[in-house]
């Protein structure tokens, strides 16, 4: 009985590595560290997610694209755990370059307790690797993001917010 349990969750945590965040479609969801736990709790599988923000518009959809993923468990509970907070410290290094791969700028350093984002702070560019850049505007296209632009090769960029 333990191996048909720990197959089963095995199998959903695969599954779930194919979830791509429905804001940034570079990353599944278990990269970024949104997905915490996957339990098998007899008759239903428990999937426990932590948004990156308490009030993140993306979560419904998130949630929405975990049950079509796990259609084969049902039925599915899905519980959100916000304690502790999300933090871009559970981006792993390789989710990290999918992100500067697709165009967006990884968080620097640890999280913004740790270290602040400073107002001008010169994020690295994803494109040209540049360090010469500056802030247009401290929100991009979601929260999570700031708008900046490489004084080097003079392009836009979206730089993932370190929190």
């Amino acid at each position: 009985m333990i191996n048909l349990i720990a197959s089963r969750v095995d199998e959903a945590w695969a599954l779930l590595r194919e979830v791509l965040d429905p804001e940034v479609p570079a990353v599944s969801i278990v990269e970024l560290g949104i997905v915490r736990e996957v339990r098998d709790d007899g008759d239903t599988l428990t999937v426990v997610l932590t948004p990156t923000y308490s009030g993140c518009p993306a979560t419904e959809a998130i949630e929405a694209d975990v049950r079509k993923a796990l259609l084969a468990f049902e039925p599915v509970k899905i519980e959100l755990q916000r304690s502790p907070a999300w933090t871009t410290d559970w981006i792993g290094p390789e989710a990290r370059e999918k992100l500067r791969a697709y165009g967006i700028a990884p968080p620097t350093g640890t999280s913004a307790v740790e270290q602040p984002l400073r107002l001008h702070e010169a994020i690295p560019c994803p494109r040209c690797g540049s360090a010469r850049s500056e802030r247009l505007s401290a929100f991009g296209s979601t929260a999570c993001k700031a708008l900046y632009r490489c004084t080097a090769c003079r392009e836009p960029f979206e730089y993932f917010k370190p929190i």
